[in-house]
């Protein structure tokens, strides 16, 4: 059997099983393909150069254990691996954090919220920071700026700090643990020009049936109340205090907004644009939060 055909005979399995996806694929072919090159010691982006490789009995067979694992435990792929990526980036991920797959990723990225800042940004914050991801990527696009990475869970801290060394970065993130902006308050000296945050935001309806790979990460990191908006009513009520005068705070709502406008009908919000269209991510000038 060549890898291209067991890739494709792996999917098959996944498909027939009824496993959930959306922890860094969107389909079968992806999620056997990340499995199976994994488990083969093969890098991630090397299937064009592998595909015709003939696989011997044993490596078969460990390939079909793996995919018997996924299935019968419907963990999601990363934590099978212990690594996720973000915006091409590595990321040690396990059971302690979230997958870390925010979409606030793509607008560090792309640049979308580059008009928003300036010369003067110099300190930013990822609120709910779980392993670290957006905190890494957040120095990586910005040199010049120190980021405090806070979080309520010691667990993901752990995992965050793993990350942060593993990127060399060290000397301009800080990790602290409270909930919202208690621990920043004990650490922070002054104002942030930029707050990022993707918190718990999923409703209660929605958290009742999440598919079981869903359900394997912390619940706290996910579910946000009857509606959603529990922790994020709290945020926007402190997150002025935290915010020098043209600081901005972007902030995901994955698919609550229906849910966020109710919450706050006057709020003027920036929505932006992602791979998931106008609906999870928006920006919120302190001015706006302070009318």
């Amino acid at each position: 059997m060549t890898l291209i055909d067991c890739i494709k005979a792996m999917a098959a399995r996944l498909d027939a099983a009824g496993v959930a996806y959306g922890h860094g694929t969107t389909c079968a072919f992806d999620e056997a393909a990340w499995l199976v090159l994994w488990r083969l010691g093969l890098p991630l982006d090397s299937l064009d150069e592998h595909e015709g490789r003939v696989l011997t009995a044993q490596e078969q067979q460990q390939v079909a254990a793996l995919i018997d694992e996924r299935i019968a435990t419907r963990r999601p792929a990363a934590y099978l691996t212990g690594e996720a990526w973000l915006q091409g980036v590595p990321f040690h991920v396990d059971e302690r954090a979230i997958v870390p797959r925010s979409l606030i990723a793509e607008v560090l990225a792309d640049g979308s919220i580059d008009a928003w800042l300036s010369d003067r940004t110099e300190r930013v914050l990822d609120l709910c920071t779980g392993n670290g991801s957006l905190a890494v990527l957040a120095a990586m696009a910005w040199p010049e700026v120190s980021v405090d990475a806070s979080d309520l869970s010691a667990d993901a801290l752990e995992v965050a700090r793993m990350n942060v060394a593993r990127h060399g970065l060290q000397g301009r993130i800080r990790l602290l643990q409270g909930d919202l902006f208690s621990g920043v308050e004990a650490a922070a000296a002054r104002p942030y020009d930029l707050i990022l945050c993707n918190p718990p935001y999923v409703n209660a309806q929605s958290m009742s049936v999440l598919p079981a790979e869903f359900r394997a990460e912390p619940e706290l990191a996910l579910a946000g109340g009857a509606d959603g908006m529990d922790f994020i009513r709290r945020l926007l009520a402190q997150a002025p205090a935290h915010m020098t005068p043209d600081a901005v705070l972007v902030l995901e709502i994955g698919h609550e907004r229906p849910h966020f406008e109710r919450a706050f009908p006057r709020l003027e919000a920036v929505w932006l644009e992602t791979s998931a269209g106008e609906d999870a991510v928006l920006l919120l000038p302190r001015s706006a939060l302070q009318a």
